[in-house]
């Protein structure tokens, strides 16, 4: 059941950051999506994976796009579309649908319950991998998502200036 409540958390995330018309904000949903990922990877008993998600999906990437953003400008001009909107749908129905062949589980029951009954793995092992064998990876992903954090409230806090004034 949690399963399938990360799984629902990742697809709204993903949702809102399509749906997002702020490039801030939808980096932010990005980082969300990241970090459910992640924590799906983690139950699945995939450490390693999970680690690495978060610290490069929810974390780096997240800096990346904040900054490229703050530097690009948060402005976004209509631009007509490449393709027509009715061969934009078959393309998103037939992406579906391929997803869906591929993670239904009654085309592919047995790799479904064979994934859920390996052991996720305790906290110990989490511990070790985290702080132990991957330290400085860790510490500088903390750094970095410190930083990211940092900018992102000041952004989000700072008032736009005004660069013209009004003449009396």
């Amino acid at each position: 059941m949690e399963n399938i409540i990360i799984g629902t958390g990742c697809l709204a995330c993903a949702l809102m950051a399509v749906r997002e018309k702020r490039l801030l904000v939808a980096a932010l949903w990005l980082a969300l999506t990241s970090a459910l990922v992640s924590w799906m990877m983690y139950r699945l008993g995939a450490l390693e994976v999970a680690v690495v998600e978060l610290s490069v999906g929810a974390g780096l990437v997240t800096v990346l796009f904040v900054f490229a953003i703050n530097i690009a400008g948060d402005e976004t001009e209509a631009q007509k579309s490449l393709l027509p909107r009715p061969l934009a749908w078959v393309i998103v129905a037939l992406g579906v649908a391929l997803l869906g062949w591929m993670v239904l589980p009654a085309l592919q029951l047995d790799r479904f319950l064979a994934s859920l009954s390996f052991p996720a793995g305790s906290i110990e092992d989490f511990r070790q991998m985290v702080w132990n064998e991957r330290s400085l990876d860790t510490m500088l992903q903390v750094v970095l998502i410190f930083a990211g954090v940092m900018a992102v409230l000041g952004f989000l806090g700072s008032k736009p200036e005004h660069t013209e004034e009004k003449q009396p």
